[in-house]
C-alpha cells in the first residue's frame, strides 16, 4: 500500500513545500506514483472507490483532496521520443497544453491562448480551482543531453517558467 504518499502530498499541498521530487530507482514505480497522484487528485474522474480498500482511505483529509484539482500529468519520455532537439521538445509539451486548456476550458477569456503560462493562469482567475502538475520521467533530458548544458538550461527554464511562484 504506497497511498501513504497521498497523505503526505496532502500535508504539503499548497506550501511551499509542494513542489514534490519522488527519487528512485528505475523499475520502482515512480510510473505508477505518478499514476496514482494523477488518480486521487483529478477533478476529470471519480476515484473514491478505486482508493477505498487502501490505507488513504483512513486519513482524515481523504475527501477533503479526492478529486478536487485541476490536474496536468505529463511524461517527459513520450515528448522527447517525438523530438529531435530540446526546443521541440518544449514546443510540443506548449502546444499539446494548450490544446488540452482550450478544449477543456473553452469559456474562459484567454488574454494571449498560445502563452501556456498566461492561459492557466486565465483558466485560475475563472475557476479558482488550482492545478497539480505531474510530470513523469522529468530528468529523462539530463539522460539524453548529457553534455549539452545548453540544452539543460533551456529545459530547466521551461520548467522553471511554467512551474515556479505560480499563483495556478
Amino acid at each position: 500500500d504506497k497511498t501513504g504518499m497521498l497523505s503526505y502530498t496532502n500535508q504539503v499541498l499548497n506550501t511551499m513545500q509542494g513542489y514534490l521530487c519522488v527519487s528512485r530507482p528505475r523499475r520502482f514505480g515512480k510510473s505508477t506514483a505518478a499514476n496514482m497522484l494523477t488518480a486521487y487528485y483529478s477533478c476529470g474522474c471519480d476515484s473514491k472507490a478505486l482508493f477505498s480498500g487502501f490505507k488513504i482511505a483512513k486519513d482524515k483529509d481523504f475527501e477533503k483532496y479526492l478529486n478536487h484539482y485541476n490536474t496536468i500529468s505529463l511524461n517527459m519520455q513520450e515528448f522527447l521520443s517525438r523530438s529531435k532537439e530540446i526546443g521541440q521538445v518544449i514546443d510540443r509539451v506548449r502546444r499539446m497544453l494548450l490544446r488540452e486548456l482550450k478544449n477543456s476550458y473553452p469559456d474562459v477569456d484567454y488574454f494571449d491562448d498560445t502563452d501556456l503560462v498566461e492561459s492557466l493562469q486565465d483558466i485560475y482567475a475563472a475557476t479558482k480551482q488550482s492545478f497539480v502538475i505531474i510530470i513523469d520521467e522529468w530528468d529523462c533530458v539530463f539522460r539524453e543531453y548529457q553534455q549539452d548544458k545548453k540544452a539543460q538550461e533551456e529545459y530547466l527554464d521551461f520548467l522553471r517558467d511554467f512551474l515556479k511562484d505560480k499563483v495556478y
